[in-house]
């Protein structure tokens, strides 16, 4: 089977490095997932998320004149529903930033306020935000300095 660009295929992990893995496409094809490629997530350490002889599946992204084979994890999962994106986050699962791969913008649609009494919400939020920073820094200006280590 010829590795077509835009295909999901199946492999064997035969390889790991800091920078990403090699997976055996068969028919004597070994291509390269790049650690960005792995999960939707950030991976510090890729033996978090592969082993050796693991199967996967991977989606090929490029092949150059070369025959390097660029392969991609993540881009070979299926979307998550709107309902697994709701779900909390574990820590099994590899998580960042509440579990969900993107921010839903959702308008508050109890409060039905005119313009108006919008911006004098904010200009309030402002200052007292203003006001609690304005605190910090002039706390900070009574301590004195460390000096400077060498």
């Amino acid at each position: 089977m010829a590795a077509e660009v835009g295909s999901v295929i199946e492999g064997k992990v035969s390889g790991i490095t800091n920078f990403g893995v090699f997976v055996d496409i068969g028919d004597g094809l070994t291509g390269m997932v790049h650690i960005s490629e792995v999960a939707k997530t950030y991976v510090k350490d890729i033996k978090e998320y592969v082993r050796m002889g693991q199967e996967v599946k991977v989606k090929v992204i490029t092949v150059s004149p070369e025959g390097k084979i660029s392969l991609s994890m993540k881009q070979a999962e299926a979307p998550a529903s709107k309902e697994e994106r709701r779900q909390p986050c574990h820590k099994e699962q590899h998580c960042f930033g509440g579990g969900t791969d993107s921010f839903e913008f959702k308008p508050r649609q109890h409060e039905n306020l005119s313009f108006e009494d919008m911006m004098n919400n904010f200009k309030k939020s402002s200052d007292e935000k203003m006001s609690d920073l304005k605190k910090v820094i002039d706390a900070q200006k009574g301590r004195p300095r460390r000096p400077k280590q060498q």
